[in-house]
């Protein structure tokens, strides 16, 4: 695990995963097959997915945010000050919108779908300032 900021920055490799993926709320017990739910928050108002827009579609949830999935690969700690700010400031100035989920191994992140090329090259910059 890297803690470190300007190693992380200089380690990010992001990484585009294919397909587009829609944030939704379903209700509690709504049934989703677990291996195509990428993230879940239980929240007052029902419980936010983020899963496969397809399914989305399918399942007849309305989407509120149709999004790209960026992985940063780099190993980062939960711990680590700054990765966050660091490319939600680069992404912010480019007009990107982003939705952080962190992982215990990696930082994931969904912008705008159409923006998905875009947000790569902001963050493939960063990285290569920070080198």
């Amino acid at each position: 695990m890297i803690r470190d900021l300007p190693q992380l920055l200089a380690s990010m490799e992001p990484s585009l995963n294919p397909g587009t993926y829609a944030f939704v709320v379903a209700p509690v017990d709504y049934q989703i097959p677990p291996d195509q739910i990428i993230a879940s928050v239980r929240e007052p108002e029902g419980q936010s997915l983020v899963i496969p827009e397809q399914l989305a579609h399918e399942c007849g949830l309305p989407v509120t945010y149709s999004a790209a999935w960026i992985t940063l690969t780099v190993h980062s700690d939960l711990a680590a000050v700054g990765l966050t700010a660091a490319f939600a400031g680069a992404l912010g100035q480019a007009g990107i919108s982003c939705n952080v989920i962190a992982g215990v191994h990696h930082d994931h992140l969904f912008v705008p779908a159409h923006q998905a090329q875009q947000a790569m090259a902001v963050l493939f910059d960063l990285q290569r300032a920070a080198a």
